[in-house]
């Protein structure tokens, strides 16, 4: 999965402070969380795809390790992106 750059700066706007603002954590946790949804619908129908399933599996990590940095620095900003729906994260 390509995403365009004006893909990825609705996203940036959409979760994060503005469009341009690609290092806040919850804009990484709003593309990463895309990218899984991705590569999970591409696991079902691929599922002896074991690169893309080491892939999610480390995606999956790296959007844990960021939730869990904002457990620590702001309880606020984690319960924030937690609520949004579209994201499907659970806690």
């Amino acid at each position: 999965m390509h995403l365009s750059t004006e893909e990825k700066k609705e996203i940036f706007a959409k979760y994060g402070q503005g469009a341009n603002d690609t290092g806040s954590p919850e804009s990484q946790i709003a593309l990463f969380s895309i990218r899984i949804k991705h590569l999970t619908e591409h696991l079902k129908s691929n599922h002896k795809d074991y690169a893309t399933a080491r892939a999610l599996k480390a995606l999956v990590g790296q959007r844990r390790s960021l939730l869990d940095y904002l457990i620590r620095k702001d309880i606020n900003r984690y319960r924030a992106i937690i609520a949004q729906k579209e994201l499907g994260i659970r806690k």
